[in-house]
Order: C-alpha cells, then sequence, then structure tokens
C-alpha cells in the first residue's frame, strides 16, 4: 500500500494510491496520516479496504509531505553508511553507526522548492531511504525490527557541508536547515517491498546523474539500525530514520560541486516513487 498526503490549496488531505497510480481521497477513513495512523495496526485495517470505493482525486495542487510533519517526533540519520561514500569523503567507515538528527521543522513535501541558506556556500544533495516507524521500538533485537516498521519513502538528506564540517561542533546544524528534508512522495508499506536492501536509487542535477546506487551497498541494514537506535532511545510511530547515502554527493566530487539556486535536482529510489526540487534563495 502507498498512502500519501496531497494539497488542494491550502488544505491538505490523506490520500491512498490505487492499483492504477490513481490517487484516491482517504479522508473518510483518516483525518490524517499521523502518528496515530501510521500505526502497523492501522495500517494493517486500512488494507482491508476496497479502495476503489474512495473517492477518485481528479486533480490536486502537489503533494504535501507523505508524514503529517507534526507527528514526527524524531528525525534521525545514519551517517556514512555506505563505504563508497564514505571514501570519496576521505573518511573511514565507522565501527558503529554514526548517529545524528536533523530538525522536524526541515521536512517539506517531495516536490517543494529547497532553500539554499543566507551564507551558504556547500549546499549538497543526498538521497537516502527513509524508514517510517510504525510501532514503538524499544530494546527490541535485529529479528523484531521488521514488526515495528510502517513503511519506507524517498529522502533528500540536504546538507550545507560549510555548516556541517567546518563550523565545529555536531553535524545538525548543517542538516537542519529550513526544507532540508524532503520525504515522499509516499509511505510504501512493508508488504510492497520484500527487501529494503536491494533497492536501487538515484539522483540527478539538472539533468545530470549524480548518485547510481543500491541499498545493497549498506554497511549497516535497515533491521540492524532500527535495533542499534532502539538501544539508545525508544522510536515512535511517525519517527523517521534516514539511512545513509551512495556515492556521488557534490562534496566527493574533484572539483567539488554544489548547489546554486535554481538548479533541480530529480531523485528516487525502486518502488518508492520520486521526487523533484528547484533550489532557491532563502
Amino acid at each position: 500500500m502507498k498512502i500519501l498526503r496531497y494539497r488542494i490549496g491550502s488544505d491538505v488531505k490523506p490520500g491512498i494510491l490505487d492499483k492504477d497510480g490513481k490517487v484516491r481521497d482517504a479522508s473518510s477513513i483518516v483525518k490524517d496520516w499521523d502518528d496515530k495512523n501510521v500505526s502497523i495496526d492501522k495500517l494493517d485495517d486500512v488494507k482491508k479496504i476496497d479502495f476503489n470505493s474512495l473517492p477518485l482525486v481528479n486533480s490536486h495542487d502537489g503533494f504535501a509531505p507523505c508524514v503529517c510533519k507534526k507527528s514526527v517526533g524524531k528525525f534521525i540519520c545514519i551517517g556514512l553508511n555506505y563505504s563508497d561514500h564514505a571514501e570519496e569523503t576521505g573518511q573511514k567507515v565507522p565501527p558503529e553507526p554514526i548517529i545524528f538528527s536533523k530538525a522536524t521543522s526541515a521536512i517539506i513535501g517531495p516536490n517543494d522548492d529547497v532553500e539554499i541558506p543566507k551564507k551558504s556556500v556547500k549546499s549538497d544533495w543526498e538521497v537516502e531511504l527513509g524508514v517510517i516507524i510504525g510501532k514503538e521500538a524499544k530494546y527490541i533485537t535485529e529479528s523484531e525490527a521488521l514488526s515495528h516498521i510502517a513503511g519506507y519513502c524517498v529522502v533528500n538528506d540536504l546538507s550545507e557541508r560549510e555548516f556541517q564540517i567546518e563550523h565545529s561542533g555536531q553535524w545538525v546544524k548543517g542538516k537542519s536547515c529550513d526544507t532540508f528534508g524532503p520525504i515522499g512522495p509516499y509511505l510504501v508499506t512493508t508488504d510492497e517491498v520484500p527487501d529494503p536492501q536491494n533497492l536501487k536509487m538515484w539522483l540527478d542535477v539538472n539533468g545530470k546523474r549524480m548518485q547510481d546506487g543500491s541499498t545493497s551497498t549498506m554497511v549497516y541494514g535497515v533491521n540492524f539500525l532500527i535495533s542499534y537506535l532502539s538501544q539508545f532511545m525508544s522510536l515512535q510511530p511517525g519517527d523517521i530514520i534516514s539511512t545513509g547515502t551512495p556515492p556521488g554527493v557534490g562534496m566527493g566530487m574533484s572539483p567539488q560541486l554544489f548547489l546554486k539556486p535554481g538548479d533541480i535536482m530529480k531523485l528516487g529510489i525502486e518502488g518508492l516513487g520520486e521526487q523533484s526540487q528547484t533550489t532557491i534563495s532563502a
């Protein structure tokens, strides 16, 4: 099942993508796709419904974040989780996952404009597999992890490298700029993603392929990450984990290449949909 949130003017409504790829209005089922309604139990109930009985949305004004921004308690990211990406940045694969946070205020829809922050000179792109939690996870084992996942989504983990690396301290300040967290277009439930460790992923800038990778080259897989994180903090429905990026980021190029206003990013992950963002000045 693919759930989504779509815009009609200034209103955001919950939707479901039917088998023909058409948007259906899910307002009669849920008020919103928030932390209560992306629980695994609720999603399992929704799957039993005949989606063709739901009103067809003939037109809309674009996709909103696939999970209600206000109900995302934590936006957790994993650093250097692809060995070839670590190599391109001149760093070693860490002996344990690198954990950092992205502010939830960074969350935007999959096709919304991305703001290049004031004083930014090194804004960068990162296509990543996002995991959305659907059941509280606390001190769980790796084998239990799947039963705590609501689904998966595309994330662009945008990063301002000067803020992140050269301004000292933690990475969060280079990761949390407004609009630096596009998610969606869909939350795709786990039954439609039999192997999250074998998904092709890509990102283009201005029509040029920059990232062309696969989740198969992750150092630490999805189930391990959820178990690992649950040893340090409880994970709640609606929480997002962004699991790292393959090589091809601007920082890793020679010479380095960074985003400027007017650039267009297009990115996607196999089975999870695509995003497109235009960069503008903050």
